[in-house]
Protein backbone atom coordinates (compact mmCIF):
# COMPACT_ATOMS: atom_id res chain seq x y z
CA UNK A 1 0.00 0.00 0.00
CA UNK A 2 1.39 3.43 -0.95
CA UNK A 3 2.34 5.79 1.85
CA UNK A 4 0.63 9.19 1.87
CA UNK A 5 2.83 11.83 3.51
CA UNK A 6 0.66 14.91 3.32
CA UNK A 7 -0.59 14.99 6.91
CA UNK A 8 3.00 14.55 8.10
CA UNK A 9 4.11 17.37 5.78
CA UNK A 10 1.43 19.60 7.25
CA UNK A 11 2.48 18.84 10.82
CA UNK A 12 6.18 19.42 10.13
CA UNK A 13 5.48 22.61 8.18
CA UNK A 14 3.45 23.96 11.09
CA UNK A 15 6.52 23.34 13.26
CA UNK A 16 8.57 25.43 10.83
CA UNK A 17 10.62 22.49 9.52
CA UNK A 18 11.72 22.05 5.90
CA UNK A 19 11.19 18.55 4.50
CA UNK A 20 11.93 16.51 1.39
CA UNK A 21 9.53 13.94 -0.03
CA UNK A 22 11.37 11.19 -1.88
CA UNK A 23 9.28 8.99 -4.19
CA UNK A 24 10.23 5.91 -6.20
CA UNK A 25 8.95 6.86 -9.67
CA UNK A 26 10.69 4.24 -11.77
CA UNK A 27 12.23 0.79 -11.45
CA UNK A 28 13.98 -1.81 -13.57
CA UNK A 29 14.90 -5.29 -12.44
CA UNK A 30 15.07 -6.36 -8.80
CA UNK A 31 14.76 -3.48 -6.29
CA UNK A 32 13.83 -3.06 -2.65
CA UNK A 33 10.55 -1.25 -2.15
CA UNK A 34 8.06 -0.58 -4.92
CA UNK A 35 7.16 2.16 -7.36
CA UNK A 36 5.15 4.79 -5.53
CA UNK A 37 6.95 4.22 -2.24
CA UNK A 38 7.60 7.47 -0.38
CA UNK A 39 9.76 8.78 2.43
CA UNK A 40 9.53 12.10 4.29
CA UNK A 41 12.97 13.37 5.26
CA UNK A 42 13.95 16.33 7.46
CA UNK A 43 17.31 17.62 8.59
CA UNK A 44 17.03 15.13 11.45
CA UNK A 45 16.67 12.16 9.09
CA UNK A 46 13.82 9.86 8.08
CA UNK A 47 10.53 11.08 9.52
CA UNK A 48 8.01 8.73 7.91
CA UNK A 49 7.72 6.11 5.18
CA UNK A 50 10.35 3.97 3.48
CA UNK A 51 12.10 3.43 0.15
CA UNK A 52 12.76 -0.19 0.91
CA UNK A 53 15.56 0.21 3.42
CA UNK A 54 19.21 -0.72 2.98
CA UNK A 55 21.92 1.18 1.15
CA UNK A 56 19.62 2.78 -1.41
CA UNK A 57 17.48 4.36 1.27
CA UNK A 58 20.57 5.53 3.15
CA UNK A 59 21.95 7.17 -0.02
CA UNK A 60 18.61 8.83 -0.72
CA UNK A 61 18.41 10.20 2.83
CA UNK A 62 21.88 11.71 2.55
CA UNK A 63 21.03 13.43 -0.74
CA UNK A 64 17.68 14.65 0.61
CA UNK A 65 19.41 16.23 3.61
CA UNK A 66 22.02 17.82 1.36
CA UNK A 67 19.27 19.36 -0.76
CA UNK A 68 17.48 20.64 2.36
CA UNK A 69 20.70 22.30 3.53
CA UNK A 70 21.20 24.00 0.15
CA UNK A 71 19.04 27.12 -0.07
CA UNK A 72 19.71 27.27 -3.82
CA UNK A 73 18.64 23.69 -4.52
CA UNK A 74 15.77 23.38 -7.04
CA UNK A 75 12.47 22.31 -5.49
CA UNK A 76 12.16 19.22 -7.65
CA UNK A 77 14.71 16.88 -9.25
CA UNK A 78 15.28 13.21 -10.03
CA UNK A 79 18.10 10.70 -9.61
CA UNK A 80 18.52 7.38 -11.39
CA UNK A 81 20.84 4.91 -9.66
CA UNK A 82 22.03 1.48 -10.69
CA UNK A 83 21.89 -0.43 -7.44
CA UNK A 84 25.00 -2.49 -8.13
CA UNK A 85 27.25 0.03 -9.86
CA UNK A 86 26.22 3.23 -8.04
CA UNK A 87 25.13 1.97 -4.63
CA UNK A 88 27.13 -1.23 -4.15
CA UNK A 89 24.16 -3.50 -3.61
CA UNK A 90 23.92 -7.06 -4.89
CA UNK A 91 20.61 -6.29 -6.58
CA UNK A 92 21.07 -5.74 -10.28
CA UNK A 93 18.15 -3.38 -10.63
CA UNK A 94 17.80 0.33 -11.20
CA UNK A 95 15.73 2.91 -9.31
CA UNK A 96 14.61 6.40 -10.27
CA UNK A 97 13.77 8.69 -7.36
CA UNK A 98 11.96 12.01 -7.30
CA UNK A 99 13.13 14.51 -4.67
CA UNK A 100 10.63 17.26 -3.79
CA UNK A 101 11.72 20.00 -1.40
CA UNK A 102 9.03 21.65 0.71
CA UNK A 103 10.16 24.79 2.53
CA UNK A 104 8.16 25.70 5.62
CA UNK A 105 6.79 29.19 5.85
CA UNK A 106 8.23 31.23 8.68
CA UNK A 107 5.98 30.93 11.73
CA UNK A 108 3.41 33.74 12.03
CA UNK A 109 3.29 35.15 15.54
CA UNK A 110 0.83 37.81 16.62
CA UNK A 111 1.61 39.44 19.96
CA UNK A 112 -1.21 41.39 21.57
CA UNK A 113 -0.60 43.73 24.47
CA UNK A 114 -3.91 43.89 26.29
CA UNK A 115 -6.59 41.27 26.93
CA UNK A 116 -9.56 43.62 27.07
CA UNK A 117 -12.78 43.68 25.07
CA UNK A 118 -11.22 44.07 21.62
CA UNK A 119 -8.62 41.37 22.29
CA UNK A 120 -11.34 39.05 23.59
CA UNK A 121 -13.12 39.45 20.24
CA UNK A 122 -9.92 39.35 18.14
CA UNK A 123 -8.27 36.23 19.54
CA UNK A 124 -11.04 33.79 18.45
CA UNK A 125 -10.80 35.26 14.93
CA UNK A 126 -7.02 34.73 14.80
CA UNK A 127 -6.76 31.23 16.27
CA UNK A 128 -8.10 29.36 13.20
CA UNK A 129 -5.57 31.18 10.95
CA UNK A 130 -2.71 28.88 12.05
CA UNK A 131 -0.77 31.60 13.74
CA UNK A 132 0.77 31.65 17.18
CA UNK A 133 -0.95 34.21 19.41
CA UNK A 134 0.65 35.65 22.53
CA UNK A 135 -1.52 37.88 24.76
CA UNK A 136 0.20 39.98 27.41
CA UNK A 137 -1.66 41.70 30.24
CA UNK A 138 -1.34 42.72 33.86
CA UNK A 139 -4.80 41.41 34.78
CA UNK A 140 -5.27 37.76 35.66
CA UNK A 141 -9.05 37.86 35.33
CA UNK A 142 -8.95 39.15 31.73
CA UNK A 143 -6.32 36.62 30.69
CA UNK A 144 -8.47 33.84 32.16
CA UNK A 145 -11.38 34.88 29.93
CA UNK A 146 -9.41 33.99 26.80
CA UNK A 147 -10.20 30.68 25.07
CA UNK A 148 -7.93 27.69 25.59
CA UNK A 149 -6.00 26.69 22.45
CA UNK A 150 -2.67 25.10 21.60
CA UNK A 151 -1.60 28.16 19.61
CA UNK A 152 -2.56 30.69 22.29
CA UNK A 153 -0.22 31.74 25.11
CA UNK A 154 -1.53 34.13 27.78
CA UNK A 155 1.25 35.88 29.72
CA UNK A 156 0.78 37.91 32.90
CA UNK A 157 3.23 40.72 33.63
CA UNK A 158 3.53 43.34 36.35
CA UNK A 159 3.68 46.14 33.76
CA UNK A 160 2.76 45.93 30.06
CA UNK A 161 6.20 47.05 28.85
CA UNK A 162 7.79 44.05 30.58
CA UNK A 163 6.32 41.90 27.84
CA UNK A 164 8.55 43.51 25.21
CA UNK A 165 11.30 41.09 26.24
CA UNK A 166 9.19 38.26 24.78
CA UNK A 167 9.03 39.79 21.30
CA UNK A 168 10.79 37.90 18.47
CA UNK A 169 12.01 39.20 15.08
CA UNK A 170 9.24 39.13 12.49
CA UNK A 171 6.39 39.32 15.01
CA UNK A 172 3.18 41.22 14.34
CA UNK A 173 2.68 43.37 17.45
CA UNK A 174 -0.55 45.05 18.52
CA UNK A 175 -0.89 47.45 21.43
CA UNK A 176 -4.48 47.31 22.66
CA UNK A 177 -3.89 48.10 26.31
CA UNK A 178 -6.02 50.04 28.76
CA UNK A 179 -5.24 53.37 27.12
CA UNK A 180 -2.67 55.89 26.00
CA UNK A 181 -0.75 55.84 29.28
CA UNK A 182 -0.01 52.12 28.96
CA UNK A 183 0.43 52.08 25.16
CA UNK A 184 3.28 54.62 25.19
CA UNK A 185 5.66 52.60 27.43
CA UNK A 186 5.06 49.50 25.32
CA UNK A 187 5.79 51.32 22.07
CA UNK A 188 8.81 53.11 23.53
CA UNK A 189 10.41 49.90 24.75
CA UNK A 190 9.45 48.11 21.57
CA UNK A 191 11.19 50.62 19.32
CA UNK A 192 14.20 50.94 21.63
CA UNK A 193 14.65 47.16 21.60
CA UNK A 194 15.81 47.24 17.99
CA UNK A 195 13.92 44.03 17.15
CA UNK A 196 12.88 43.99 13.48
CA UNK A 197 9.12 43.50 13.34
CA UNK A 198 6.73 42.79 10.50
CA UNK A 199 3.97 44.98 11.89
CA UNK A 200 3.43 47.40 14.78
CA UNK A 201 -0.05 48.73 15.37
CA UNK A 202 -1.84 50.55 18.15
CA UNK A 203 -5.56 51.04 18.56
CA UNK A 204 -6.78 54.63 18.55
CA UNK A 205 -7.61 57.61 16.40
CA UNK A 206 -5.63 59.91 14.10
CA UNK A 207 -5.50 62.39 16.98
CA UNK A 208 -4.01 59.73 19.23
CA UNK A 209 -1.42 58.94 16.57
CA UNK A 210 -0.26 62.56 16.58
CA UNK A 211 0.14 62.54 20.36
CA UNK A 212 1.93 59.16 20.28
CA UNK A 213 4.41 60.36 17.68
CA UNK A 214 5.15 63.52 19.64
CA UNK A 215 5.81 61.64 22.88
CA UNK A 216 7.88 58.93 21.18
CA UNK A 217 10.04 61.57 19.47
CA UNK A 218 10.72 63.09 22.88
CA UNK A 219 11.74 59.60 24.04
CA UNK A 220 14.36 59.52 21.29
CA UNK A 221 12.64 57.15 18.84
CA UNK A 222 14.01 57.81 15.31
CA UNK A 223 11.69 58.89 12.51
CA UNK A 224 12.31 55.77 10.42
CA UNK A 225 10.96 53.64 13.26
CA UNK A 226 7.98 55.92 13.86
CA UNK A 227 7.08 55.68 10.16
CA UNK A 228 6.31 51.99 10.65
CA UNK A 229 3.70 52.63 13.34
CA UNK A 230 0.15 51.82 12.23
CA UNK A 231 -2.46 53.93 13.99
CA UNK A 232 -5.42 53.82 13.76
CA UNK A 233 -5.23 50.03 13.84
CA UNK A 234 -7.49 48.04 11.51
CA UNK A 235 -8.93 48.57 8.06
CA UNK A 236 -11.46 51.41 7.67
CA UNK A 237 -14.58 49.26 7.73
CA UNK A 238 -17.39 48.40 10.10
CA UNK A 239 -18.48 50.09 13.27
CA UNK A 240 -17.04 50.60 16.75
CA UNK A 241 -18.15 47.39 18.43
CA UNK A 242 -15.34 45.09 19.64
CA UNK A 243 -16.49 42.38 17.21
CA UNK A 244 -16.34 44.64 14.15
CA UNK A 245 -13.06 46.22 15.25
CA UNK A 246 -11.62 42.73 15.68
CA UNK A 247 -12.59 41.77 12.13
CA UNK A 248 -11.06 44.97 10.73
CA UNK A 249 -7.80 44.26 12.60
CA UNK A 250 -7.65 40.62 11.51
CA UNK A 251 -8.27 41.68 7.90
CA UNK A 252 -5.43 44.20 8.10
CA UNK A 253 -3.03 41.60 9.53
CA UNK A 254 -3.87 39.14 6.77
CA UNK A 255 -3.44 41.90 4.18
CA UNK A 256 -0.02 42.84 5.56
CA UNK A 257 1.11 39.25 5.85
CA UNK A 258 0.27 38.52 2.22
Amino acid sequence: MNFHPWHHLKRLAECGRDVAVVTIIGARGSIPGEVGGKAVVSALGLEHGTLGGGKIEARALVLAQELLADAEAPPCQTRCWNLKQDIGMTCGGEMTLLFEIHRARPPWRVVIFGAGHVAQALVPVLLPLRCEVLVIDTRTDWLERLPVAENLQPREVAAFEEGVGQILPGDFVLSITQGHATDVPVLRELFLSGVELSFVGVIGSAAKRAVLLRELRVAGIPEEALATLVCPLGLPLGGNSPAEIAISIAAQLIQRRK
